[in-house]
């Protein structure tokens, strides 16, 4: 019953041009209990992906929120490049955390928009390995080229603002990176709600200009002395007949 709501909700967003996809758990593919034999389809996995995309061939919005620890470098480079295939347009939205794998995936979109509070966390790919010293020695072979697999993701994205040196030392320190960061190297190109605090700003300071310029242009307007002396005295002439109205 769920699946199908789910379906038809998909189908739905898609008459309207816009299909919204979460990542909301770890990245891995689907699960296969050893004792029954049942499998547990995964709702994060490269395969149930595909199928959300298919089922919304001519959207022309797609918005993937994300608040994920990561998990299987295999699923989310596939994911990655399902969502770099797409001809829609594409936004990323980090609503808690974007780690491991799952800060590669929305490296695919045209936007990725963080809160303030939000935070991604990058570090080098690693696997499991068994063996004798030749196996070992080609399972870190191995890893390394996966590793650069995502890194090519993470240098795309970020064009000029980051270099692959910059990118190794935030690898190798399995860094945690906030908002302002992640804007700063090229992970992110927005953060909510701080477009109208800066606005904001920049029209106060507009209009401060523009109040400093006409008081500069226009003359400033004072009372002749004489005027303040004839007020004075309209003021002691009032005073002096209030008075004798008390004595009556």
């Amino acid at each position: 019953m769920a699946k199908t709501k789910t379906n038809f909700l998909i189908k739905q967003m898609a008459e309207i041009g816009t299909l919204d996809l979460y990542i909301y758990d770890d990245v891995a593919e689907d699960s296969v209990n050893w004792w029954t034999d049942e499998v547990t389809e995964s709702e994060t996995s490269a395969k149930y992906m595909r199928a959300q995309l298919e089922s919304a061939k001519d959207v022309k919005q797609i918005n993937i929120y994300i608040n994920s620890y990561g998990g299987s470098v295999k699923e989310g480079l596939a994911i990655y490049n399902q969502l770099k295939r797409h001809t829609a347009q594409k936004t990323a939205y980090i609503d808690g955390f974007a780690c491991s794998t799952a800060s590669v995936i929305p490296m695919a979109c045209d936007k990725v928009v963080m809160g303030t509070n939000t935070l991604m966390m990058i570090h080098h790919a690693a696997m499991g390995a068994w063996g004798n010293a030749e196996e070992l020695r080609k399972a870190a072979n191995d890893v390394e080229v996966i590793d650069s697999a995502s890194c090519s993701s993470y240098l795309a994205k970020a064009g000029d603002k980051l270099t692959a040196e910059t990118l190794k030392a935030l690898l190798d320190e399995q860094t945690w990176l906030s908002a302002e960061q992640c804007l700063l190297y090229g992970l992110a190109d927005e953060i909510t709600g701080k477009e109208d605090k800066t606005i904001t700003e920049a029209k106060q300071r507009f209009n401060a200009a523009m109040k400093f310029e006409v008081e500069q242009q226009e003359p400033v307007l004072k009372v002749p002395p004489e005027l303040i002396v004839q007020k004075t005295n309209a003021e002691r002439l009032m005073m002096a007949f209030n008075k004798k109205m008390e004595v009556k």
